[in-house]
């Protein structure tokens, strides 16, 4: 059989936002025969012309496929929308971002309902779904079984990573990729600040600071080994003594900029408190320790 004479899996999709009318059209260009629901009406009657059924209900869009994929505003909405739905049969794959908790507990929900579940976490947005070259994908957690059933449908707007059977999984990827994103986005807001009142462009900048943020990349697997290994020594370039002996430059040029140190200190704070606790000759990797120890405190 050619790619062509294959058939292509019915798809029904719940919530046509941004993330969701970008879904759509990806599987409606690909030829899957696709059922959409939106709550507000307008949103999912523009995609008719392209080929999509439109429900007039949840319940009707449910019904009329065996998957099932949600991409709605949270977790709440997802409880909203389902809520009198037949999921009895039914291949549930939620792409709505949630918290790991809430990922595990909405698995159980489903099960209860006579339904086979996939968690989702999309590492992408709107305009880089259903181009392959741009790089996005999306984590699924859950059923092995059900993310082998459906692999293929799945991977038309982007790649897939599945990433284990707890379903809480996808989620924790998701947003542990996303808070080193913002960790990096703080570091990029503190340089361009110094910055800002100096004869310099910032257009200068950025080529130097894209360069250094990739030449320090390699530092995360030199983590990840000391995490495993347990021995924060390994392979050590500047230990820790050394680093924090440093900060009160970084801070003390900030203050001389008339920039907050605020993106800063939280950090330093934490070199600090490694260093007293006899970690000096360990990497950074140490402050991994006081933040899980602090979470188990809360």
């Amino acid at each position: 059989m050619t790619q062509t004479t294959v058939e292509k899996t019915p798809v029904t999709l719940l919530g046509l936002g941004a993330m969701g009318t970008a879904l759509a059209r990806t599987w409606l260009a690909a030829g899957h025969p696709l059922t959409v629901w939106n709550r507000t009406r307008p949103r999912a009657t523009a995609l008719a012309a392209e080929g999509a059924a439109v429900a007039d209900t949840a319940a009707e869009a449910v019904a009329a496929n065996s998957l099932v994929v949600v991409c709605l505003l949270d977790d709440t909405s997802v409880d909203d929308v389902l809520s009198g739905t037949d999921l009895a049969g039914k291949d549930l794959v939620n792409l709505t971002t949630s918290t790991p908790a809430q990922a595990r507990a909405r698995a159980a929900w489903a099960r209860e309902r006579g339904a086979r579940y996939l968690d989702g976490g999309i590492m992408a947005v709107p305009p880089m779904i259903g181009v392959p070259e741009a790089g996005g994908y999306v984590f699924y957690s859950g059923s092995p079984r059900l993310f082998e059933r459906h692999r293929r449908t799945l991977g038309v707007p982007a790649g897939t990573t599945y990433v284990g059977e707890d379903a809480g999984f996808a989620a924790l990827h998701d947003v542990a990729l996303l808070s080193a994103m913002y960790g990096m986005f703080a570091g990029t807001a503190h340089a361009f600040a110094l910055i800002r009142d100096e004869d310099i462009d910032p257009a200068a900048l950025a080529p130097l600071l894209a360069d250094w943020l990739v030449a320090m990349v390699p530092a995360v697997h030199r983590t990840a080994e000391q995490l495993r290994s347990g021995d924060y020594t390994k392979g050590v370039v500047s230990h820790l003594a050394m680093q924090v002996a440093g900060t009160p430059t970084f801070l003390s040029t900030a203050e001389q900029q008339g920039v907050s140190p605020e993106l800063l200190t939280p950090y330093f704070q934490l070199m600090r408190r490694r260093l007293a606790e006899g970690g000096g000759e360990e990497d950074l990797t140490g402050v991994i320790d006081l933040l899980a120890v602090g979470a188990a405190v809360r």
